[in-house]
C-alpha cells in the first residue's frame, strides 16, 4: 500500500471525529498530535459513571452505520465479538396511548384510539403534494406527511427538540434524518405490519456496557494532550502554530465553526461575522433510576412536559439495567428537570444531572449560506475542518467517522493511496 506524504498533523479535539482522523493517519504511518481542551476524550460521545452504571451526559451514542467502510474502520478497532446487538424499540407518546416510531407506519395502532384521527392522516397524507420546493422546515413536513400528521407530531416535536418552530428553519438536513415513505410504502403499512427499516432500526453497544471501550480503542497509542485548549492559531514560516508551542504540516480542526474563526489571527471580519450568526442548542438531562420497559428511546412532542425524549440507556446493557435519560433542550436547572420527571411514575430516582454547551446545530435561514463562508475562507489557507460542530451538520456517530476517512482519503488521493485497499 502506498503512503500519503509524510507530514506532522495536529488535529484540534478528540471527540469521535479527531480520534478517527488520527487513528487513520496513524495506521499510514503519519505523526499525529491531538490537543484536547476537556480533561476526559470523546467529545459529545464521551460517558460518564456514576455509582453502579455507565451513562453518555449528552444523547445516546449507539453504533451502527450503512457505510461498509465505516463498519470494518470500526471492526478493526473493536472486533464484532466486542459488542452487543440490540434491536431498536421506540415509542412515540400521545398523551393516552403509545405508538412505535416511525409514526406515519403506525397509523394502524392510532386507528385503534382514535378511528376520526386515523381516517383524516390517511386522507392528507394520500392528497399531499409535494413538488420538492420547501420554504423551510414546516413546509417540508407539511409536504411531505399532510397537515394532520405534522400537527400531531413533526411540527409539536420539532418545536421543543430545536427550541424554534419548524417554519423558522432550513429543511436542508432532513432527509438523512427521517424515514421518508412514498404514497406505495405508506399504503403497505395501512395493510400490513410495518417495521422501522432505518439502518439504526438495531445498533451495536460495548460488551463492557460502556461506549467508552470504543472511545479508548480509538484512542490506543495515539498522542494526545489532554487540558490543552487552542486558543491561537496562525501560519509561522510556512507550517501551522498552535498557541505559540504547538507546530504542524497539516491541521485539522474539529472545534465548533463559530468559535474556531476567532482563534484564527488576522481572521477577515466578514468571516468573524459568519461565525456569529450560527445557531446550536444546548441539552439538560438527568439519569433516572426507573421503571422496567424493553423500549430503547420514547419520543414526547406534548406541551405537557418540558422533556422531547426519554433515552432508556439500561436497555443497552447486556444484562440490561432500569435507567433512563430524560433530554430537555437549553439549560433547564435541575429541580425543573426533577419536578418535571417527578410527574412521570414511570421515573423513580434522579441519579446524574448535566448541561451540554454544544449538542445540536440549528438548521436557520443563515446557516448554510454562513458555513459556506466559513469553509470557503478556511479552504483558502488550508485548514481542514471536520465534524458535526466542525461542518455545522448533524452528524451521528457513525457519520463523523465517514467524515474522517473521507478526509484521510481525499488526503492520500496524491499518491493513490487509501487505508481500505
Amino acid at each position: 500500500m502506498a503512503k500519503i506524504e509524510t507530514m506532522k498533523t495536529i488535529i484540534l479535539g478528540a471527540g469521535i471525529t479527531g480520534l478517527s482522523m488520527a487513528r487513520l493517519l496513524q495506521n499510514a504511518h503519519q505523526e499525529v498530535i491531538i490537543l484536547e481542551k476537556e480533561a476526559t476524550i470523546g467529545g459529545i460521545a464521551k460517558t460518564k459513571q456514576i455509582g453502579g452504571t455507565t451513562y453518555h451526559p449528552v444523547g445516546g451514542h449507539c453504533f451502527n452505520s450503512k457505510h461498509p467502510d465505516v463498519m470494518a474502520f470500526i471492526f478493526k478497532i473493536l472486533p464484532p465479538d466486542q459488542w452487543h446487538k440490540i434491536t431498536r424499540c421506540s415509542k412515540i407518546d400521545l398523551n393516552s396511548y403509545e405508538v412505535d416510531y416511525p409514526i406515519e407506519f403506525s397509523i394502524q395502532q392510532i386507528y385503534h384510539h382514535d378511528k376520526e384521527l386515523a381516517y383524516n392522516i390517511v386522507e392528507d397524507f394520500l392528497s399531499t403534494n409535494d413538488n420538492g420546493q420547501y420554504s423551510n422546515l414546516e413546509d417540508w413536513f407539511r409536504k411531505k406527511f399532510g397537515n394532520t400528521l405534522s400537527e400531531l407530531y413533526f411540527i409539536p416535536y420539532n418545536t421543543k427538540i430545536w427550541g424554534r418552530e419548524p417554519r423558522e428553519m432550513s429543511s436542508t438536513w432532513v432527509e438523512t434524518k427521517l424515514p421518508i415513505p412514498n404514497k406505495k410504502a405508506f399504503i403497505d403499512g395501512l395493510l400490513t405490519p410495518m417495521r422501522d427499516t432505518m439502518p439504526h432500526s438495531w445498533f451495536y453497544y460495548p460488551n463492557s456496557n460502556n461506549q467508552a471501550t470504543l472511545i479508548n480503542a480509538l484512542a490506543d497509542q495515539l498522542t494526545i494532550k489532554t487540558n490543552t485548549a487552542a486558543k491561537s492559531i496562525e501560519r509561522h514560516n510556512g507550517k501551522w502554530l498552535i498557541n505559540g508551542e504547538y507546530e504542524a504540516d497539516l491541521l485539522i480542526s474539529t472545534i465548533p465553526l463559530n468559535i474556531l474563526p476567532s482563534l484564527i489571527k488576522q481572521t477577515p471580519d466578514v468571516i468573524l461575522n459568519a461565525a456569529k450568526k450560527l445557531q446550536y442548542n444546548k441539552v439538560s438531562n438527568v439519569l433516572w433510576e426507573s421503571q422496567p420497559t424493553n423500549k430503547t428511546w420514547s419520543y414526547h412532542p406534548l406541551k405537557s412536559t418540558i422533556f422531547h425524549r426519554y433515552i432508556h440507556i439500561g436497555n443497552f446493557f447486556s444484562p440490561t439495567q432500569n435507567y433512563t435519560i430524560t433530554e430537555a433542550i437549553g439549560e433547564r436547572s435541575y429541580e425543573e428537570m426533577v419536578e418535571y420527571g417527578k410527574r412521570d411514575p414511570f421515573l423513580i430516582t434522579p441519579i446524574d444531572y448535566n448541561i451540554s454547551e454544544h449538542a445540536y446545530v440549528v438548521y436557520d435561514e443563515n446557516r448554510d449560506q454562513a458555513v459556506a463562508t466559513i469553509q470557503n475562507y478556511l479552504k483558502q489557507i488550508g485548514l481542514i475542518s471536520i465534524g458535526r460542530f466542525g461542518q455545522w451538520e448533524y452528524f451521528n456517530m457513525d457519520v463523523c467517522m465517514k467524515q474522517a476517512i473521507n478526509t484521510y482519503n481525499e488526503l492520500s488521493q496524491r499518491t493513490n493511496d487509501c487505508i481500505f485497499d
